[in-house]
């Protein structure tokens, strides 16, 4: 199992969101924003989390991502493995590799997939709280009052070149 830029951009990214999530749904351009990462990219990232039901998308105002499953139920292999294909395969670039050392590469693509099996996506969020994190507030959105509109101007000028013309006949 190999750690792609993807992989590696999806966890950070995961971990984000769930650390806030709490206020409701997180747009992926503030979490681009936090990340340094463009939110084309994270679009991509995310449409697969989506089909992997990692995550849910609201639509509208307000909208963003929350998570699909609670962060207990999601490990560091699901995400890496949901971004990017060749993670899925456990032999990955070891198929290629007919050598003598194929034995020692299948292994340790094992056991590193076995390891990130075993870290949740909340053991993660709990390591980023525990070291005191700065989650920012969302502003909360106060309804603007709607300023009347100006009545219009009564004019007596004519409207139209004919009404023109007539106003000079009289």
């Amino acid at each position: 199992m190999r750690m792609s830029t993807k992989g590696r951009y999806a966890v950070n990214a995961m971990i984000d969101l769930a650390l806030r999530q709490s206020t409701g749904p997180v747009a992926l351009a503030a979490i681009g924003t936090r990340q340094g990462v463009s939110l084309s990219y994270l679009e991509q990232l995310f449409a697969r989390l989506r089909q992997q039901g990692m995550v849910v998308s609201t639509r509208g105002p307000g909208g963003g991502y929350t998570l699909g499953r609670p962060a207990e139920e999601i490990s560091v292999a699901d995400i890496v493995c949901a971004v990017d294909e060749l993670a899925a395969d456990t032999e990955g670039s070891a198929q290629e590799d007919n050598g003598p050392s194929r034995e020692l590469w299948l292994r340790l693509n094992l056991v590193m997939r076995e390891q990130m099996a075993t870290v949740s996506l909340h053991s993660l969020v709990q390591e980023q709280q525990a070291k005191g994190v700065n989650i920012e507030p969302v502003p909360v959105r106060r309804a603007e009052a709607v300023k009347p509109l100006p009545k219009p101007m009564a004019s007596r000028a004519p409207n139209s070149v004919f009404a023109f013309g007539r106003s000079f006949a009289r």
